[in-house]
């Protein structure tokens, strides 16, 4: 098999390899993110450390002087590998059910996706600000730190509905990352996350729409549904 060795058809062939790698049997990230962050061209996380904002071409020796041509098929699987990259790399049989779901549902399907997607257990954790990032959310889930409605809940993908009461189990409330993550500057709760800070608790008050996600990089949830409708 030949591989391309330089253009857009190697960008693609890179975003590619990244899905298959994160979708098979390794839904962890094997790469650094700040590597995707490069990769994707934007600071995904809106990280103040990544090297995105010193340097932004992308990754590997050759990545300053590659000049691609975009075609609609990169820029729509770019826009996807954003979307499941930013909420912890997404497995892409998941994600594809998120789609399905959005799809059926009533209304504009770009926003029913990003709705889904921010009623996810790991979503709202890192919104209240319990945790410095998604990836922390993921294993502090895990790990059986987080009740919803009182109850233990270790399944990060687990789909909060509305008026659900996350909080952080009381021996783990004075974690460093946990007080580190209460700390942060460079991102604010959103208001469609109501947070209770003595009582370390939080609520999805309602499904946000996407001008309402303070996400920090460029979304396009359109050209998500477009990829999948192809």
């Amino acid at each position: 098999m030949l591989l391309p060795r330089s253009g857009w058809g190697l960008f693609v062939y890179e975003l590619l390899t990244f899905e298959k790698v994160e979708s098979g049997f390794m839904s962890k990230r094997i790469s650094a993110k700040y590597k995707i962050d490069r990769r994707l061209k934007c600071n995904l996380w809106g990280r103040p450390k990544s090297p995105y904002n010193k340097r932004e071409s992308g990754p590997g020796q050759h990545g300053a002087g590659r000049r691609r041509k975009q075609t609609d098929y990169g820029l729509q699987l770019s826009a996807k590998q954003r979307l499941k990259g930013y909420y912890g790399n997404i497995s892409e049989k998941r994600f594809r059910r998120y789609y399905k779901s959005a799809m059926n549902s009533k209304g504009d399907s770009a926003e029913n996706l990003v709705g889904q997607l921010e009623h996810r257990l790991d979503a709202v954790v890192y919104r209240a600000k319990f945790v410095p990032t998604v990836f922390a959310a993921r294993q502090f889930i895990s790990h059986g730190h987080v009740l919803v409605n009182g109850k233990r809940v270790n399944i990060a993908s687990y789909s909060l509905k509305l008026g659900d009461v996350v909080s952080v189990r009381d021996g783990s409330r004075d974690f460093p990352m946990v007080l580190e993550a209460m700390n942060l500057a460079e991102r604010e709760v959103p208001e469609y996350v109501s947070v209770d800070d003595r009582k370390m608790s939080a609520t999805l008050v309602r499904t946000p729409k996407l001008d309402d996600i303070p996400y920090p990089a460029l979304m396009e949830p359109n050209m998500v549904i477009e990829f999948y409708s192809r």
